[in-house]
């Protein structure tokens, strides 16, 4: 086995990304802190074609030399907005018929691995604080609630690793479909 260039792994340019149809998600970030979660969220939403991120509340905005870090360039290819309240993005997403999912653990939470995507429906995946998670109000307003298992002795993961694991799991059950 040879390892590819990156010149031999056929990325799209920010135009083919821009035009391509993109995978029926929104990632909601409600107050983060940490502008690294912020950048490798991007970045992970450039690899699976995400619709929209918005950053909400606390969570800063590109152009950010920190974000930039780990983003790579995922700002200026990934469609996102800012928005001071969480709860009118929460709102509106909903009156526009996406399905509201905060990663999080509460009761009677799903499971991600019993999680099962709709064929028509587009979600908006709602990732809280690191500190302290998604807020109760955002709970209140979600249409459900993901959690991810975790077998080990921490109480959470980061929030960028979370990210990552919803998205892929999602993508992988639309794709599939």
């Amino acid at each position: 086995m040879r390892k590819l260039a990156n010149s031999e792994l056929e990325r799209k340019n920010i135009e083919e990304f821009k035009a391509s149809e993109k995978t029926p998600i929104i990632i909601v970030l409600d107050d983060i802190r940490s502008l690294h979660n912020i950048g490798s969220v991007f970045r992970t939403c450039d690899a699976f074609l995400i619709e929209k991120v918005y950053l909400c509340g606390i969570t800063a905005t590109p152009p950010n030399k920190e974000i930039h870090k780990t983003a790579l360039g995922a700002t200026d290819t990934v469609e996102w907005a800012y928005s001071k309240d969480v709860l009118e993005v929460i709102k509106q997403l909903k009156e526009d018929g996406v399905s509201i999912q905060s990663v999080e653990q509460v009761e009677n939470s799903v499971m991600l691995n019993e999680f099962k995507v709709q064929e028509t429906t587009k979600y908006a995946l709602v990732f809280g604080n690191e500190v302290k998670g998604v807020s109760q109000a955002v709970v209140d307003l979600s249409d459900g609630i993901i959690e991810i298992p975790q077998l080990g002795t921490k109480h959470s993961l980061n929030i960028s690793v979370s990210a990552g694991i919803v998205i892929w799991d999602l993508f992988q059950q639309m794709k599939n479909k």
